[in-house]
């Protein structure tokens, strides 16, 4: 399993943007670029929601209804580091903010928490005026 950081979050008003990075560590054999990499969130007595994700490659990407046209997703494979840009940010955006990595080679993209081995701790973002 990989070490996941996020980082990134923050208090924000309403409106604001913020941007969430999630920098890999702990490769063995597989190149960073061989995972792909979902973005999450849970807000306090909320299920775990699936709100993004890119996969190895970059051959599919995703995003939940609830922030399609707002986020976009990337990543720096040299960097080993995946991003979430968030734009008109909404009060319903709080929550604590997760990457996950799936095992390696998995080529498509998934909102599924089932889908992934590997967690971050988490960044708490905060919308609020």
């Amino acid at each position: 399993q990989l070490q996941l950081v996020e980082s990134g979050g923050g208090l924000v008003q309403p409106g604001g943007s913020l941007r969430l990075s999630c920098v890999a560590s702990g490769f063995t054999l597989e190149a960073y670029s061989s995972y792909s990499i979902g973005w999450f969130r849970q807000a306090p007595g909320k299920e775990r929601e699936g709100i993004s994700c890119i996969s190895s490659g970059d051959a599919d990407i995703n995003f939940a209804d609830s922030v399609k046209g707002r986020f976009t997703i990337s990543r720096d494979d040299a960097k080993n580091t995946a991003y979430l840009q968030m734009n008109s940010l909404k009060p319903e955006d709080t929550a604590i903010y997760y990457c996950a990595a799936s095992p390696p080679f998995q080529y498509y993209c998934s909102g599924y928490t089932s889908s992934y081995e590997s967690w971050g701790q988490g960044t708490q973002v905060t919308v609020s005026s």
